[in-house]
């Protein structure tokens, strides 16, 4: 007999941004896996859903990612303003600092930017869909 499989509860954009980003990025560029699946999935999420409600734009996030990969995320930690405006910028910070705790050589920060650019297409993907409403 074959009995349907139920689908996990999806979880809401509120449940996602309240996830722990910081925490997130600590273990899913530390640990393989499962860490890094939801550092790419809900983790990446869970920051656009944060930065799209302070209303940066995707291009910001993506530029992001070329600092990080030109410069380090150490570099792109220390930035005064990573991101247009205070509060977004406060966020980013926390994140880049967090991701600079582990991230190691040019492989760290290159995930980290693969990250930020997964970020940034999340952004776009929730802009294009409010745009065509």
């Amino acid at each position: 007999m074959n009995t349907p499989v139920t689908p996990p509860p999806g979880r809401s954009d509120d449940d996602l941004a309240r996830s722990d980003i910081p925490a997130m990025l600590r273990y899913g560029l530390s640990f393989a896996g499962p860490h890094r699946t939801a550092l790419f999935g809900d983790g990446a999420v869970g920051a656009a859903v944060l930065l799209d409600r302070r209303g940066i734009r995707p291009r910001a996030v993506a530029f992001l990612a070329e600092i990080v990969r030109s410069g380090g995320t150490r570099y792109a930690a220390g930035l005064t303003e990573p991101v247009p405006g205070e509060e977004a910028s406060a966020v980013v910070r926390s994140w880049l600092e967090s991701a600079a705790d582990v991230a190691s050589g040019v492989g760290g920060d290159e995930d980290v930017a693969r990250w930020l650019e997964a970020v940034a297409e999340l952004l776009g993907l929730r802009l294009a869909a409010r745009t065509t409403r």
